[in-house]
């Protein structure tokens, strides 16, 4: 294997590593209610998850 002529600049590494982030995962819909939640997680509004109620939430 070769070695390369030049020192490759700082610049052109960043631009190289500029598509190399994490995308934000996307919220799920919740079955009950239809409200925006974290996927894998309990509905913080309805607190459904999988169809069983698993977190009590207080009315307003």
């Amino acid at each position: 294997m070769t070695t390369p002529k030049r020192k490759q600049s700082k610049g052109r590494t960043r631009r190289r590593r500029a598509h190399d982030r994490l995308a934000r995962p996307l919220p799920g819909i919740c079955p009950q209610c239809r409200q925006p939640r974290p996927v894998h997680r309990a509905c913080p509004h309805c607190g459904f998850y999988r169809g069983r109620r698993v977190v009590s939430i207080k009315e307003a």
